[in-house]
């Protein structure tokens, strides 16, 4: 008897772990473009139910401490490696290793920060060491997007495209591997 309620338990909680996904640590995205390697390793949340309340003033995001600057995404900062400089955005980004943030103060316009220190715990923002800051590209997905994502794509040439989604946006910075 008690060993069917423990497996019936079980079984629940795989199927409840199921139906709310859980925030995906260890996530990279490269590419290889113009032969230089740019890399994006991010933690993955998920929306779980909370559509329409991770962006908004009072959402989920607004509880971080540096709110309206977001981690763009969970757990530990998010890391950009580029092997090459770029131009991202019309900003001058040298090779190296950076930190990327997102100013979500205006929602139809946000801007993707570019910052020097590294290695930091997500919610460790220092603005003193942003490089830069430069607007993104905003838009809908076709359909709510639980996974944030972040996708890095060759547009052609020596031309690539940097792109977030999550919830019920999309945002998108365009690079030039010099």
């Amino acid at each position: 008897m008690h060993k069917a309620i423990l497996i019936g338990t079980a079984a629940l909680a795989v199927i409840a772990g199921l139906a709310y996904a859980e925030t995906k640590s260890g996530q990279v995205e490269t590419l290889n473009l113009y032969g230089k390697k740019i890399t994006i390793t991010y933690s993955s949340p998920a929306v779980n139910g909370r559509a329409g309340k991770i962006f908004t003033k009072d959402g989920l995001i607004s509880g971080d401490e540096h709110y309206p600057v977001w981690r763009a995404g969970a757990n530990a900062a998010t890391a950009l490696h580029t092997e090459g400089d770029l131009d991202l955005g019309g900003l001058a980004v040298p090779k190296g290793d950076y930190t990327l943030f997102v100013n979500i103060a205006d929602p139809n316009a946000w801007e993707l920060i570019v910052n020097k220190q590294t290695g930091q715990e997500g919610l460790a923002y220092d603005s003193k060491q942003d490089l830069g800051r430069v607007k993104m590209i905003m838009s809908k997905p076709p359909s709510m997007v639980e996974q944030l994502k972040y996708t890095l794509a060759n547009a052609g040439g020596n031309k690539g495209r940097l792109q977030l989604a999550w919830e019920n946006v999309v945002a998108v910075v365009n690079f030039t591997v010099k």
